[in-house]
């Protein structure tokens, strides 16, 4: 059985105290409400996560991870953040690969193999994303731009430390742009990362793999993106800052 996951990713938004206020409803929230064996990450900003770790341990099923890390160990790297440094937070998780890093930081898989090595090495476990923009599956050959986003990052791993990686397709294009994939191009291309990836260990790690979907997932598109065979849950940008429309987007396994 694959893990059930639900990643709130809410990127640079909220204070100190709307953050650490956010958090403690969705706890109680989890603990009052959820019934299932989903898990639920919570990556926040770097201002929030000792906090927000401590009020974790109140419920087993909920964890939390960082957006990001830097490359190196330590150093003169000012307004940068270790892997060591989010693991000494109490965080678990660190989000890499996102679009909208590889987008405005020019981020690529050169560098996020280092990254993903810094996570691992530090006993974060990354939730590894990939996708395609526009004009990639315009032009047809978004197939080979997966394939290679997998082939030069996370299939470097071994398979021992791949079993540590969540993986969450974007489609880029569908991210405020109006657009929207439904749930079976979505299934499509979640079942082609699975091929891939057992293409490149075997089966049983590509069943083992939990395939998240990122593309503006919502209380509303929820089940039906859930209910695919292989989407395992969803990496939650927007609807992640409010916490009723999270949890129901949780909830969506409980249904099932």
């Amino acid at each position: 059985m694959r893990n059930k996951i639900v990643a709130g990713n809410w990127k640079m938004n909220l204070g100190f105290q709307d953050g650490i206020s956010l958090f403690s409803e969705i706890v109680n929230m989890v603990r009052d409400e959820i019934r299932g064996d989903q898990q639920v990450i919570v990556c926040s900003p770097f201002i929030h996560l000792y906090h927000i770790a401590q009020q974790s341990n109140e419920v087993s099923n909920v964890f939390v991870g960082a957006q990001n890390i830097h490359q190196k160990d330590s150093g003169a790297y000012t307004g940068e953040i270790s892997a060591s440094q989010v693991k000494s937070t109490g965080a678990s998780y660190v989000i890499l690969g996102h679009s909208e890093r590889r987008a405005y930081f020019g981020e690529d898989e050169k560098l996020l193999e280092i990254k993903l090595d810094q996570a691992l090495k530090n006993g974060l476990k990354p939730i590894y994303c990939i996708g395609e923009t526009q004009e990639e599956r315009e032009a047809g050959n978004f197939w080979d731009i997966l394939s290679n986003q997998l082939k030069e990052s996370v299939f470097l791993l071994s398979e021992q430390e791949f079993s540590n990686v969540i993986l969450a397709y974007e489609p880029v294009w569908a991210i405020g742009t109006g657009l929207t994939a439904t749930p079976e191009q979505a299934q499509e291309v979640h079942a082609f990362i699975r091929e891939e990836i057992a293409k490149n260990f075997d089966e049983e790690t590509a069943n083992k793999t939990s395939i998240l979907y990122g593309g503006s997932c919502n209380p509303k598109n929820a089940a039906e993106l859930f209910a695919q065979p292989d989407i395992d849950g969803g990496l939650i940008g927007g609807a992640s800052l409010k916490s009723r429309d999270f949890i129901d987007i949780v909830n969506v396994f409980n249904a099932q």
